[in-house]
């Protein structure tokens, strides 16, 4: 995977380049040093090795690659090496509509993190097959809502914009239920006969579960800081861009908007 996102990108920048636009080195530096490293660092690392013996390893993985890798990779701007007609089309289309906004991000989140108080954690976690196949799903998952995040400018209305921000200080609340949950439990909930001690530092199931806890519950607030920046950013543009459309307005436009509001009103 990491072979092919590296090839993908760099053919793009090199396509970018041949026809005139330019790309800023910085890009290309941002997806490999924030995005790309870090994910070889969590799978090939010991995150990934022993993520299917240790709970706060297995939850800490997952909370990474929805969280911080999607990011690295959508500050080298992927999106915009896409040809502009296509790139308009998948912006346009109903999927990227959707996960595109903070209200999916905050109810997809909130459902993967409710995840690790159930036994469907332990089965995923211990499955062979399952636990390889999370390394791209998961960050697949967080891609199709950062880079949709990142790349609509003023697509929604200020009003909505405004709705998703709420909704993210909301989240702030929600991604932290699950770990505490976890932190705070006496009752090891993945229901999955410990592992055998590898060291002596090994922890206990109870540990284990309530370092997951911390883990989950550290990165989901860290992580919800530059989503609010983005929201705030998207909501400065879209106040902009309206403003710049009525100052285009005629004076006899303005008037015919205003009586046509007020006719709807009634």
């Amino acid at each position: 995977m990491l072979l092919v996102a590296s090839v993908a990108y760099l053919l793009g920048v090199r396509t970018a380049r041949r026809r005139g636009e330019p790309w800023p080195l910085r890009r290309t530096i941002g997806i490999f040093a924030l995005g790309l490293l870090p994910y070889a660092v969590i799978e090939l690392g010991f995150l990934g090795v022993y993520s299917s013996e240790l709970r706060w390893a297995f939850s800490t993985r997952i909370a990474l690659l929805i969280f911080a890798v999607p990011a690295g990779i959508a500050a080298g701007r992927p999106l915009d090496l896409v040809p502009g007609a296509v790139r308009e089309r998948i912006l346009a289309s109903r999927l990227t509509r959707v996960f595109g906004n903070a209200m999916v991000a905050t109810v997809v989140i909130a459902a993967v993190f409710c995840l690790f108080l159930t036994p469907v954690a332990g089965i995923l976690r211990v499955n062979p097959v399952v636990e390889a196949s999370l390394g791209i799903v998961v960050p697949l998952v967080g891609l199709a809502m950062v880079l949709p995040l990142m790349a609509l400018g003023a697509v929604h209305t200020g009003t909505f914009i405004a709705i998703e921000f709420l909704l993210a200080f909301v989240e702030l609340l929600i991604d932290s239920v699950p770990g505490l949950l976890l932190r705070l439990n006496d009752t090891v909930l993945d229901l999955i006969p410990d592992a055998t001690r590898a060291v002596s530092w090994w922890p206990s199931m109870l540990h284990d579960q309530h370092l997951a806890g911390d883990m989950i519950w550290f990165i989901a607030e860290f992580a919800d800081v530059p989503i609010l920046v983005i929201l705030m950013i998207r909501w400065m543009r879209s106040d902009r861009v309206e403003a710049k459309r009525f100052d285009d307005l005629s004076d006899e436009e303005y008037d015919e908007m205003t009586r046509a509001h007020l006719r709807g009103e009634r």
